[in-house]
């Protein structure tokens, strides 16, 4: 796409490095490049995120969900991400596990416009469900949630989506977490919260949905 992408997925692996995490190869390096470049043209426009700047993207949002794609166990086929806004953590999760069948939720329509054109750009078979997740039919292995509105509420209804048995994934602070925990606590087996590299507040918290019966 950009002219500049390879130049942006070498500073992308750069960022990774500084945070202790593994180089991506060259061509999905590149891909992020190109979602970058998108991001970067829709966000002058329509207020997608407020992280504006290439180094904040590459930081903030880019090696965070790189490191949520890389944290998900092996064997998930399904995964929902819930609420996706600008694509965070669905896309990369779709450019580093590309053997995920990721769908991004977003009900916002210019957000849901820009995941369509991402997708479409970066050749990704992941699907994109323009509407509040809730009324999808489906359910999934895996539900991530990033930086959602009411997140209490989110986690309450995402966890209504996820397979039994399969898991819901936060990606939230310390703080937020206690909180969700202290008023979801029963309806889910929480699992210990990791620090997510490249970032000073934000914790990975895997959370296990109860098997049926």
């Amino acid at each position: 796409m950009g002219e500049g992408s390879g130049a942006i997925g070498a500073r992308l692996n750069e960022k990774l490095g500084e945070a202790g995490m593994d180089c991506l190869d060259s061509a999905v390096a590149a891909h992020f490049g190109d979602y970058c470049t998108l991001l970067l043209r829709w966000n002058a426009r329509t207020n997608l995120t407020a992280v504006r700047d290439e180094d904040g993207i590459l930081t903030r949002h880019f090696v965070e969900s790189i490191a949520c794609a890389r944290a998900l166990r092996p064997g998930i086929a399904s995964l929902l991400d819930f609420g996706s806004g600008a694509g965070f953590p669905g896309i990369p999760i779709a450019l580093c596990r590309p053997e995920i069948a990721v769908t991004l939720a977003e009900s916002q329509g210019k957000k849901a416009a820009f995941l369509r054109e991402a997708v479409r750009t970066l050749g990704l078979s992941a699907m994109v469900h323009s509407g509040r997740a809730e009324t999808l039919p489906a359910r999934f292995d895996c539900v991530t949630l990033r930086a959602v509105d009411r997140m209490g509420e989110a986690v309450r209804t995402a966890s209504g989506l996820v397979s039994p048995g399969g898991l819901l994934v936060l990606m939230t602070t310390e703080a937020e977490l206690e909180e969700l925990k202290s008023s979801l606590g029963a309806q889910l087996n929480w699992g210990d919260p990791r620090q997510l590299e490249g970032s000073r507040q934000g914790v990975l918290v895997v959370a296990r949905v109860a098997d049926a019966g």
